[in-house]
């Protein structure tokens, strides 16, 4: 066990228990400053194609800040913790949803699955990045080095990475999902192809591609971006078998990334994603508060915008370090 351990799982939700109770008013608040901006922007940079894509561009930036903030709720609303009411959450949830082409039920059932096995060895591969160790890549075939080395470029994870995830893999449903998800997905997809297509032929499919593009490709890259970094730093976590903690994966293995105060708010606070990982049930809007009401909580990794760079050149999980390491160490120990 670690420093962290020495409060236990139980401890800390009676800790943060108080964190626990959406407000109603901020909630309803957050919804209306999060998507009202982003329709009003969006609908700006479509009329803005009359005068030069470039304002249509200047508008599409702070507009996929919106949609990043409205996935923060669409988020917050899959963990129950944006109202009190469980039927509230979903209602919003789903609506949500269809802002950031994601179905609820199935980005819920894989991200519970992130939070249940963060940093586990032995429970890797569903709702995280995909991440070797170094003993297994040594180990692996030729064309699985190859595959993993394409996956873990920069440019495939970031760049294709965050239109694929988002327009392509969501709209299918894994081998193992339930009826509800499979509906639930089956129904996003109906109601999403309504939708462009509706703008499209009304508005012309140029224009509809040349609004909608950008600001989507702006927020799911912000959107992997902070889940990349919040999980694949130097010093992280991972164990296996009953060495893998909990509390230990919430505070060593999810990073506090601290953001300008305009990208924290854009980004719903996300950054405290420690705290987050401890007690999924505390809504955005109270996870600074959280933060700062324990030392213990301070004393976690940080990010900040420059450092998280460094994030880039990490490829494999050293078991024996316990650090994530790049191409030059890889060599390496292979070589050795």
């Amino acid at each position: 066990m670690g420093k962290h351990s020495k409060n236990s799982l139980r401890d800390w939700k009676k800790k943060l228990a108080s964190f626990e109770r959406p407000r109603l008013s901020t909630s309803v608040g957050q919804v209306v400053t999060s998507v009202g901006p982003f329709l009003i922007l969006w609908v700006l940079a479509y009329f803005s194609l009359n005068i030069s894509f470039w304002l249509t561009l200047l508008c599409a930036i702070p507009a996929a800040g919106f949609l990043v903030r409205t996935f923060i709720i669409f988020h917050d609303c899959t963990h129950y913790s944006f109202f009190k009411n469980r039927r509230a959450n979903e209602i919003v949830g789903i609506i949500t949803g269809l802002f950031t082409f994601c179905s609820y039920e199935q980005w819920k059932h894989s991200h519970s699955l992130h939070h249940a096995t963060n940093g586990h060895l032995d429970k890797r591969g569903d709702g995280d990045v995909w991440t070797m160790t170094l003993q297994e890549y040594a180990g692996a075939s030729v064309l699985k080095r190859v595959w993993y080395r394409i996956y873990r470029n920069p440019f495939i994870m970031f760049i294709i990475g965050p239109l694929y995830l988002f327009l392509i893999s969501y709209r299918f449903n894994r081998k193992k999902a339930t009826k509800k998800e499979k509906r639930h997905v089956w129904m996003t997809n109906i109601v999403l192809l309504f939708v462009v297509l509706v703008l499209g032929f009304t508005l012309g499919w140029k224009a509809f591609l040349l609004v909608e593009l950008p600001i989507f490709y702006i927020a799911s890259f912000g959107g992997v971006w902070l889940f990349y970094v919040q999980h694949q730093f130097e010093d992280g976590y991972f164990e296996s078998g009953e060495n893998w903690d909990y509390v230990e994966a919430a505070l060593k293995g999810s990073s506090y990334y601290k953001l300008p105060k305009l990208l924290q708010w854009f980004s719903g606070n996300i950054g405290f994603h420690h705290v987050h990982h401890l007690n999924s049930r505390v809504p955005n809007y109270y996870l600074e508060k959280a933060h700062k009401s324990d030392p213990s909580l301070q004393d976690v990794p940080t990010l900040t915008l420059w450092t998280s760079l460094k994030s880039l050149t990490f490829k494999l999980w050293d078991e024996k370090s316990k650090k994530f390491i790049g191409s030059r160490e890889i060599h390496r120990f292979i070589r050795g």
